[in-house]
C-alpha cells in the first residue's frame, strides 16, 4: 500500500495506514482464540447435561419418554439427547452474553469487577460460543433424523433430515410446526448478527449498532423454541420455573438500557432542538 502521509521536513515516509480490510479478519481470528477456554467450558456443560438427560431416560423418568414412550433407549436415541444438551447449554450460554450486552449498553456502574474492554471480550467470545451450540444443537437433530429413518435410501434420509431442521415450515409433526421455524428464525438472525461487528467498518459503526439491537430478537425466538419444544419444561416444573426465573434480569436489564442507554443519542425522548440533522436530510 502506500504511504499515508509523508513528513515534508525529515523526508522521511510515515507509517503506512493499516489495510481496514483485515481489520475484521484478525479480530475474528482473535476472538476465537480467546474463545476456546469458553468454549471449553461449554463443552464440559453440554456433557453434564448430556450424562443428566441420559440417566433420566435410562431410569424411565424422563420428560421425552412421556411424551415419545418409544424412546426409552438412550442408546440408541443418544444423538436426540446430545441434542437437547446442546439447546439448553446454548439457551444457557445465550443468556450469558445477552445479559453482558446489555449491561455493556445500559448505565456504567460506578464500580465493575473487571474491565469494560474485558468485558466487551466476553461479550464477543460468548456470543460465537453461543452460535456454535445452536449449530450443533441442529445438528445433531438433524442426525438423529436421518439415523431413525432407516428404511429410506440415504439421499431420501439426508434430504429429509436437512429440511425437517433447516428449512423453515418443512417440518410438519406437533408443535414442532410452529417450534422449529422459531429456532431457524433464531439461528439464521444468531449467525450473521454475530459477525457483523467483524465488518463494521465496511457497514459503519452506526448501521452496525442498529443491527446488533436484534440480537435480543434472536434471544426471545431462541427462549419461545424451548417454551414450545422442550419436553423438560412441559413435564418438569423445576425446569421451567428456572427458565422463567432467568428472564426476570433479562427484562430488568433491558428496561434500564431502554430506558438509560449508555449513549446519550439513544435516550428516549423527543429530539433536541439542537440535535443536527443526518446528512441526507440535510441535503434535501
Amino acid at each position: 500500500m502506500l504511504p499515508d502521509t509523508t513528513s515534508e521536513d525529515g523526508g522521511t515516509t510515515a507509517r503506512p495506514a493499516p489495510d481496514r480490510r483485515t481489520d475484521g479478519r484478525a479480530a475474528l481470528g482473535a476472538d476465537l482464540r480467546a474463545a476456546l477456554p469458553d468454549a471449553a467450558a461449554a463443552v464440559a456443560v453440554t456433557a453434564a447435561v448430556f450424562a443428566f438427560l441420559y440417566a433420566r431416560m435410562a431410569s424411565g423418568e424422563s420428560a421425552t419418554v412421556a411424551v415419545m414412550p418409544f424412546m426409552d433407549d438412550p442408546g440408541t436415541y443418544w444423538m436426540y439427547l446430545l441434542s437437547q444438551a446442546f439447546g439448553w447449554s446454548g439457551l444457557l450460554w445465550a443468556w450469558g452474553t445477552v445479559m453482558l450486552g446489555l449491561l455493556l449498553s445500559g448505565p456504567r456502574p460506578a464500580r465493575l469487577p473487571v474491565s469494560r474492554r474485558l468485558l466487551e471480550r466476553w461479550h464477543r467470545t460468548t456470543s460465537l460460543t453461543t452460535t456454535a451450540l445452536m449449530c450443533a444443537h441442529a445438528l445433531m437433530f438433524a442426525a438423529e433424523l436421518v439415523r431413525y429413518d432407516d428404511r429410506s435410501a440415504w439421499t431420501t434420509r439426508l434430504w429429509a433430515g436437512f429440511a425437517d431442521t433447516f428449512v423453515p415450515g418443512w417440518y410438519d409433526s406437533g408443535t414442532g410446526r410452529i417450534a422449529i421455524p422459531l429456532g431457524q428464525g433464531a439461528l439464521y438472525l444468531a449467525i450473521p448478527l454475530g459477525l457483523l461487528f467483524y465488518v463494521r467498518h465496511r457497514i459503519g459503526a452506526s448501521t452496525w449498532r442498529r443491527l446488533h439491537r436484534f440480537v435480543i430478537v434472536v434471544y426471545v425466538l431462541s427462549v419461545w423454541h424451548t417454551l414450545l419444544y422442550g419436553t423438560n419444561v412441559w413435564y418438569g416444573e423445576w425446569p421451567r420455573t428456572m427458565l422463567w426465573l432467568l428472564q426476570l434480569p433479562v427484562a430488568a436489564l433491558l428496561l434500564v438500557r431502554l430506558l438509560r442507554p449508555a449513549r446519550r443519542a439513544e435516550r428516549l425522548g423527543p429530539p433536541r432542538a439542537d440535535a443536527a440533522l443526518p446528512g441526507w436530510a440535510a441535503r434535501a
